[in-house]
């Protein structure tokens, strides 16, 4: 059976297991190895307050090669001031010298409860024995993926094959997160590995852009993590004409990385904290492209909106309500709203629809609600899922 872990494309060894971070055993540290040396790049929240993680990691991601990727979960790391910072650069560091490589080639990522140092000898302790776990097997990136997962009820996996020049080129990605995601930078956590070779800065665009309608496309309660990193590494080592430009290779490549992304995103909008089901918002008849995100957004992030989908209710006046109160263009004789492939509201009217058919499409796993601004030809989308009672409970036991 076919490696479908970040193990899988050529060129990386990986490891997982518990170091004491977590009091409940579960796995929480993570390693990933790429001998040979990879292209990488990155996108960070942009929350004004970042973890010491995400510090390092933005000054270690213009290394090149790249050639470690370690992760902790169960703490972020975050707002922990300089002994954090130096906790953070220790990971780096301690990666190093048991790899020898450079602190610099080892990228880092924090998760977890907010405002507690490291158990940092924990962690390097946990290091060590990692880099002993070292192996290209399915089980190796398996350990990683469940490493480092927190609220996460199970690991997010996916895989892309595609050929670049006659060559078959590997893509695999994990990512975890189930709350405190909200776009612009909704990843949480997410590490990409593929043995495609490609410029730098070419990866970095096709990333930047999967990113940008995959995982930046999710909601699950509108907020940002301080923690929250994407990481891509191109290990080249299928050895395929390189990607230096953005021809039909590019493309192909860029399609599938858009494709793995998305596939994520899905799979963490259905495991989101308490989710049940979740839902696609697509915004049509904009004035602009910005308007189109805005609506989509205001849609799949509104609560009630979310507790209608929880309960299968076809409450179309609450899209309605979210759409109207934040701030686009709109026609209110022209605006329309569907609800799978049933109009519910047309040209600014309630229509004559099948309350129970409606409930039906609600109640399935995925459904889609599209809003018809009518005042332009611009669209975007977002990804939302139900809010349950289970969010509250998972939330206000999740520090104590």
């Amino acid at each position: 059976m076919a490696n479908k872990t970040i193990t899988g494309p050529k060129g990386f060894t990986a490891a997982g297991l518990h170091c004491g971070v977590k009091k409940s055993g579960k796995p929480d540290l993570a390693l990933l190895y790429c001998a040979g040396g990879a292209k990488a790049a990155a996108v960070f929240t942009t929350n004004a307050i970042q973890s010491a993680a995400v510090t390092v990691c933005k000054q270690h991601i213009v290394t090149n090669p790249v050639r470690a990727v370690v992760i902790n979960s169960g703490n972020a790391n975050a707002c922990t001031g300089a002994k954090g910072l130096a906790a953070a650069k220790i990971m780096c560091s301690k990666v190093g010298k048991e790899l020898n490589i450079n602190a610099e080639e080892c990228l880092i990522a924090s998760t977890g409860i907010i405002g507690q140092q490291l158990p940092i000898t924990k962690i390097t302790t946990g290091i060590s024995q990692a880099t002993g776990l070292l192996s290209e097997s399915q089980a190796a990136g398996q350990n990683f993926a469940k490493a480092i997962m927190t609220t996460d009820t199970r690991a997010k996996q996916a895989t892309q094959t595609v050929e670049i020049y006659g060559k078959t080129i590997t893509i695999a990605g994990t990512s975890k997160g189930a709350g405190m995601i909200g776009p612009n930078m909704a990843t949480t956590i997410c590490v990409i590995t593929t043995d495609v070779a490609i410029s730098k800065p070419l990866l970095g665009k096709a990333f930047k852009h999967a990113i940008g309608t995959s995982l930046n496309r999710l909601t699950i309660d509108g907020h940002q993590s301080t923690n929250d990193t994407a990481i891509i590494l191109a290990s080249g080592q299928v050895e395929n004409k390189a990607i230096k430009k953005q021809d039909s290779g590019y493309r192909r490549f860029s399609r599938a990385l858009s494709d793995l992304c998305t596939d994520l995103a899905r799979q963490m909008a259905l495991d989101a904290e308490g989710a049940t089901r979740m839902f696609t918002v697509e915004v049509k008849g904009a004035a602009k492209k910005d308007d189109a995100f805005k609506a989509a957004r205001a849609v799949a992030d509104y609560d009630l909106v979310k507790c209608a989908v929880h309960g299968s209710d076809p409450n179309w006046g609450r899209i309605i309500c979210a759409v109207g109160s934040c701030g686009v263009k709109l026609d209110p004789n022209k605006l329309s709203c569907k609800i799978g492939d049933t109009f519910v509201f047309r040209n600014g009217k309630p229509t004559n629809f099948d309350p129970k058919a409606v409930s039906a499409i609600i109640a399935r796993k995925e459904h889609t609600i599209t809003v018809d601004l009518g005042v332009g030809k611009y669209h975007d989308f977002c990804y939302g899922c139900d809010l349950s009672r289970d969010y509250i409970t998972i939330n206000a036991d999740y520090h104590t």
